[in-house]
């Protein structure tokens, strides 16, 4: 007999500099669409989105409904409102340009900024977006390589053009943050079967 399914909800903030394509990835996630122009966010955009998940080594079925925020990419604003948008963070997608080296370093200041108010176990992910734009082997990942070392995250080449792992960077940052959830508390499956 199969389980029934559990639902959840995790707040996830993508964060990175200004035209790196956070609203790229969460548009192609979410709607399955790319616009090539522009969209520049201002504050914060929030999307949504939930999908079936079953957890490796068990036979209990979740609906995860992801709340995404999109933040905006500037470090003025970042420290003004960060409290705000970063607290109840679940989890992490940190965003870099294959195609502009220069985001590269900027990546680690924002997942120390949201580590500072959403706890240090706070799971990451980092992608290096644009992958569509440049031959990878050609640029120099190694600032990225050493921020993904020094958070234990995952590194992943996306393209929000054609859809290159952006499901499986969603879907990862996800089973992070249940597995983080699980070992801080008691896991929602077992307060459901008492």
């Amino acid at each position: 007999m199969e389980s029934p399914r559990r639902e959840i909800k995790l707040k996830i903030c993508v964060v990175g500099q200004s035209r790196v394509g956070k609203t790229s990835l969460i548009r192609r996630f979410v709607h399955d669409q790319f616009d090539e122009k522009y969209l520049y966010t201002i504050g914060a955009n929030v999307s949504k989105r939930t999908f079936d998940l079953v957890l490796p080594g068990s036979d209990d079925r979740w609906s995860l409904v992801l709340t995404l925020w999109d933040i905006m990419g500037e470090k003025g604003f970042l420290d003004l409102l960060r409290e705000a948008y970063f607290q109840g963070t679940s989890g992490v997608v940190a965003v870099a340009d294959l195609s502009r080296p220069e985001t590269f370093e900027e990546v680690d200041m924002w997942i120390g900024a949201i580590k500072e108010v959403a706890g240090t176990d706070t799971p990451v992910i980092l992608v290096a977006n644009k992958l569509d734009l440049v031959d990878p082997r050609k640029v120099d990942c190694s600032p990225l390589t050493a921020t993904a070392a020094r958070h234990c995250a995952p590194l992943l080449p996306t393209s929000a053009k054609i859809g290159e792992n952006v499901e499986s960077a969603f879907t990862l940052v996800a089973r992070l943050a249940m597995g983080t959830l699980f070992h801080q508390r008691e896991p929602p499956l077992a307060a459901a079967k008492q």
